[in-house]
């Protein structure tokens, strides 16, 4: 067994593979176990790579750098895929009011943690790591770890230190966040299950469903008038979907000729209706649904990549193949297919026609659930190369004595939210499924852990045994404490903010999923989530800025 004990010199990166591997197996294992519903996750991967580190044979420092930096950049990458469509969004309305409560926890812990490591005397490139653990954001580690690389007179076993940082403080963070939310809800006397039930309420979404009715035309005005012109139709929003007159049931599109005594399908919601049931006439029980016929409906899905970016009316399927749009849902919300919907990746229509016009109408939009889950790797990696070209541009700052580069953390970040927020350029579509994108977070966070955690086993245990250690847990608890307190006193005294936005925003301004557990568990609803997806993206690119940020000034 010789050979495998001198692997590390032999085959030095196939020793690393290895136990990059090895230690993403230990640390899912122990991520996985829970007390009271709380765990590592993906985070006892990095503690599992500190053990192996410390007792295991030293690994490759080449392909350990590398396995980091790719790690960290496909996790980020995936992160604002997802959250780009959604990004512009939470920057409006209630969203604001939360993300001005958590970029000011950011900026009280950027400014605290080098405050407090200044008066401890510690050095500066641990202050890196402890703010980061004491945040829970591994983002912004990466960012200030290569920050700190790109910085001269760094020697080796400085670089090391915000890895032994970050992991001394971050379990003490979980539940340094945790206890907090438990303070403030004692303080307030808050009754969270309660206030999840005020929150449902008052959050009740506005959209009206949509109905479908049978209208009688009696108004005389429009006998004669093709469907397309009938006044009223667009300013209620309403779609007719069928005819039906004295030679049978037809789909109704634009070119339809309506006249006097002609029934019509109509859907939209029901202040719609009742809007244009006073252009057309009286409404009838008569379901044009149930009368036996040559039409039916069908729900397709939008794949094809020409039919991306068009509205409902420049898709002219009515024309093209005598079918109706009646129904456009996407996402959750089911909206009426007018005609300057415009139409994206994912879209389900809802068309009425015959079989033969819904077939070929189905072909023009794709209708493929092979596209639809199919993961474009062409543009995937587009966005890689652009978040590489953002990540290492110099961006020049008033009185910074050097240039800020986002790194290979920010420059895909920020890529990935615009390229998710457009959602196609020409014909590369930047849409991946959802399984695939947890897969491939999962995984570059999985690797940027046991890369971290292996670089820094060698020293953990001697640092976090001594006084040293001690001093960086409790300087770490109260970068993590403070801050969050006194803006959860502030949002509840003062804005009078409800329990469910109050722990979701402090837990996506710590983008901690831990504690985002705890608030749902014991309010016994999902609604705190709203508050962190809300947060959680400008947090993210706030990190990761002011990780960059205190490299520079820490160290010019």
């Amino acid at each position: 067994m010789s050979w495998l004990f001198d692997l590390h010199k032999t085959q030095p990166v196939a020793h690393a593979i290895g136990a990059l591997a090895f230690v993403c197996v230990l640390g899912m294992a122990l991520g996985s176990l829970k007390f009271r519903g709380i765990g590592l996750g993906t985070a006892g991967v990095l503690f599992a790579g500190i053990v192996v580190g410390h007792f295991g044979n030293p690994v490759d420092q080449h392909t350990l750098h590398f396995v980091k930096e790719f790690g960290l950049m496909l996790f980020v990458f995936t992160i604002g895929l997802q959250l780009g469509p959604g990004f512009a969004a939470a920057l409006r309305d209630q969203g604001v009011k939360l993300n001005l409560l958590a970029a000011a926890i950011v900026i009280l812990g950027a400014i605290g943690a080098p405050l407090i490591g200044a008066l401890a005397g510690f050095d500066m490139a641990a202050v890196l790591g402890i703010y980061s653990g004491a945040v829970t954001n591994t983002p912004s580690l990466g960012a200030g770890s290569q920050t700190l690389s790109t910085l001269p007179n760094i020697t080796p076993d400085r670089l090391a230190l915000p890895a032994l940082g970050y992991a001394v403080a971050y379990p003490m963070a979980i539940a340094g966040i945790i206890g907090t939310l438990i303070l403030l809800k004692q303080v307030f006397r808050i009754d969270p299950v309660r206030e999840a039930a005020a929150f449902a309420e008052k959050n009740r979404a506005p959209v009206e469903p949509l109905e479908r009715r049978t209208l009688v035309v009696t108004n005389p005005n429009l006998h004669g008038v093709r469907v397309d012109a009938i006044p009223g139709r667009i300013e209620a929003r309403v779609t007719i979907s069928r005819v039906c007159s004295g030679e049978g049931i037809a789909a109704a599109t634009d070119a339809t000729v309506i006249h006097k005594d002609d029934r019509l399908a109509v859907v939209g919601t029901r202040a719609g209706l009742e809007q244009f049931e006073r252009v057309v006439g009286r409404r009838s029980d008569e379901d044009l649904l149930l009368q036996e016929s040559a039409i039916t409906y069908r729900r397709v899905v939008v794949t094809d990549r020409d039919a991306l970016g068009k509205t409902v009316g420049e898709l002219n399927l009515d024309d093209r193949f005598g079918v109706a749009v009646t129904r456009v849902t996407r996402a959750d919300l089911e909206m009426t297919a007018v005609p300057g919907l415009r139409l994206q990746f994912g879209d389900q229509l809802q068309i009425v026609g015959r079989d033969e016009d819904l077939d070929r109408a189905a072909t023009a939009v794709g209708n493929s659930l092979k596209e639809l889950n199919e993961t474009h790797f062409i543009p995937f990696f587009i966005g890689i190369v652009l978040g590489i070209l953002l990540g290492s541009m110099p961006i020049a700052f008033p009185g910074l004595p050097q240039p800020i580069r986002l790194g290979l953390a920010g420059g895909p970040l920020i890529v990935a939210l615009i390229l998710g927020r457009i959602g196609r350029i020409g014909r590369q579509v930047w849409n991946m499924p959802t399984n695939t994108n947890l897969a491939f977070r999962e995984f570059g966070i999985a690797l940027f852990f046991a890369a971290v955690g292996l670089g820094a086993g060698a020293k953990f245990f001697a640092t976090v045994f001594t006084a040293t250690g001690l001093y960086w847990l409790l300087a770490g608890f109260c970068v993590t404490v403070l801050p969050i307190l006194l803006i959860g006193i502030f949002a509840r005294a003062i804005w009078k903010t409800n329990f469910m936005d109050l722990s979701g925003f402090i837990a996506g301004s710590m983008t901690d999923p831990p504690a985002l557990a705890f608030a749902c568990n014991i309010a016994r609803s999902d609604a705190p989530t709203v508050g962190y997806a809300t947060v959680y993206p400008l947090t993210t690119l706030l990190r990761i800025l002011s990780a960059q940020v205190l490299a520079i000034f820490l160290f010019r």
